[in-house]
């Protein structure tokens, strides 16, 4: 702690327009220059910014990525996290940098109460609650109990040396700074473009109350947890409320309408010729522009048919379009053909993964623009034609890949750092095990929303529904959840907080079932099959109650000895 306590760069951005683009540090300012004008606040704000995650999440498997789970894998090399078999670093950037932008928050919060006109920088101090809470979220949920700094310090102070607060103190931090942040902020509807509104913290909110009533309920605290779960209710339903965010969908785009919604651009990038103005479901984004701010990740690249593995478990989840499980369903086709499995199922399975047979078009140079007319011309540009996935696991991700022309790194659509489906789906978990149950109303302003967004003739759930047919509520409201949030940084964090994370990542990954359809088009697959024929991916996978945190640095031990490593590492 002492080393990261005692200093730090305040940087600020001179705007150069509205642009949520302009978030980043371009100018420094010295002490002495601060906190004599609004913008001075405002400009001081924007480098808190910096902590939100981009599509780093998706590209390098960090510390949310769904590659440290049970469903995706590189296929460059094995992860360390997702076996269990990650050690004790030497130093953590994660733990350093969020006390730097915590104490920046202090700054701001503190310089703040000062100022003259208080209402000229409600914003700014609403962004700095915010930001505090955000870091302080993210320390819980990697490191368990952290120390709580509530102000700036200096090089004496006995915090450099405390023992740490207990996760709960921390997270009740985390609420109160949230529910200041909502009563300072002004709606997104009224601010800069990529800047966080009252409905940002709140919807944030539901997920921090989520996560940890989850992870307390499933670990025996039922009071503490179902309090936290009924401030995610009350939060989700706040935003819900508002009535300022709606799911993506277009009817010209159709089914297809959330593939779209990932990689809107300022381009014609869609059948629809629609632009980013029309997505209305992200409460919180970062933004991003082909010429001023590329997003830098090779995206497209990264995930069509090349470099992440989607495993069977993933596939499997999918509904069959009687809104039934593949294991009940008499729409399932099983897995004679390669084609079989992806029939009469939910239209996400299509248009989140790439189904075999469908043609696919990436970004390279020698692509021309889709038209979308369906001619043989354009058929001929396609990158994929009758796509055939025999490597791999047999199942990859088309979720981020660009269909226009672009250079490498240069996609330009925005990250959806919390999107209005997840509010929804926030909604429902929180009341189901806030209540142990959930009416058909509170399911249909919900999860039967996403559900039923590109699936207008699935039957709706309900608890009729799940009754007759011998289904179970909370694993249906899961599988909703992870179909709908594929890799955008849950699942892994998800198993956590249900504490099932021992059950699910020691499986083996599985991939495609080896049956006729399969033999004739993979003779010699590369990997042993199981009992059902599945490919055995990898294998080996451990998960031992040490995992559900991450250790705590060497050099931040030593430095403070009474911080304590955390059980078992």
């Amino acid at each position: 702690m002492k080393n990261i306590l005692t200093t730090i760069a305040i940087s600020a951005l001179t705007l150069m327009s509205t642009s949520c683009l302009d978030l980043d540090p371009k100018a420094q300012l010295s002490e002495a220059d601060m906190w004599q004008k609004a913008s001075d606040f405002e400009n001081f704000a924007n480098k808190m910014y910096d902590a939100l995650p981009s599509f780093t999440m998706v590209y390098d498997g960090t510390i949310h990525s769904d590659k440290r789970s049970d469903i995706l894998m590189d296929a460059n090399g094995r992860n360390l996290y997702a076996h269990g078999l990650n050690t004790v670093p030497a130093s953590d950037g994660d733990y350093t940098g969020a006390y730097d932008r915590i104490r920046r928050c202090n700054l701001l919060i503190e310089n703040a109460e000062g100022y003259a006109i208080p209402a000229d920088i409600t914003q700014s101090v609403g962004e700095a609650h915010f930001f505090r809470a955000w870091n302080y979220f993210q320390l819980v949920q990697k490191f368990g109990n952290v120390i709580l700094v509530k102000n700036t310090i200096d090089t004496d102070d006995p915090l450099l040396y405390a023992s740490r607060n207990d996760r709960g103190e921390v997270i009740d931090f985390v609420i109160s700074d949230l529910r200041e942040a909502a009563s300072y902020m002004k709606s997104t509807s009224e601010i800069a473009e990529g800047r966080v509104g009252k409905e940002g913290a709140l919807a944030f909110l539901s997920r921090v109350a989520l996560y940890e009533g989850t992870w307390q309920k499933f670990r025996g605290n039922e009071t503490r947890g179902k309090e936290l779960l009924d401030i995610a209710a009350k939060a989700a339903k706040d935003v819900i409320d508002s009535e300022k965010f709606q799911l993506f969908y277009n009817s010209t785009l159709g089914n297809a309408s959330q593939k779209y919604m990932f990689i809107l651009e300022d381009a014609t990038c869609n059948g629809a010729n629609l632009m980013k103005d029309a997505n209305h479901e992200y409460i919180i984004k970062r933004c991003y522009d082909e010429t001023l701010k590329p997003s830098n990740q090779n995206l497209t690249t990264e995930v069509l048919a090349n470099a992440q593995y989607v495993s069977a478990k993933m596939i499997n989840l999918y509904l069959c379009s009687d809104g039934l499980p593949i294991s009940k369903s008499s729409r399932f086709l099983g897995y004679d053909e390669i084609t079989s499995e992806w029939q009469n199922r939910d239209n996400r399975l299509r248009y989140t993964m790439m189904q075999p047979g469908d043609n696919f078009w990436n970004n390279t140079a020698s692509n021309s623009r889709l038209d979308w007319s369906g001619s043989d011309a354009e058929v001929a540009r396609a990158k994929y034609r009758n796509f055939v996935p025999n490597w791999g696991s047999g199942y990859f991700p088309q979720k981020w890949a660009t269909e226009r022309q672009v250079a490498d790194r240069n996609e330009s659509y925005d990250f959806p750092v919390l999107r209005y489906a997840e509010v929804l789906l926030n909604y429902a978990e929180a009341v189901y095990e806030r209540d142990g149950r959930i009416s058909d109303d509170d399911l249909d302003i919900s999860l039967n929303l996403t559900r039923k967004r590109v699936n207008r003739d699935m039957p709706s759930l309900s608890n009729d529904f799940v009754t007759t047919n011998g289904l179970d509520m909370r694993e249906e409201i899961r599988r909703e959840r992870t179909v709908e949030l594929f890799n955008e940084g849950f699942r892994i964090d998800d198993l956590k907080r249900w504490k099932t994370a021992e059950t699910e990542m020691p499986m083996d990954f599985l991939g495609v079932r080896m049956t006729n359809g399969w033999l004739a088009q993979r003779p010699n697959p590369g990997f042993p099959t199981n009992a059902d024929g599945n490919l055995i991916i990898e294998t080996g996978r451990t998960w031992s109650e040490k995992n559900y945190l991450y250790p705590l640095p060497t050099d931040q031990l030593q430095l403070n000895p009474n911080l304590g490593q955390n059980p078992r590492w």
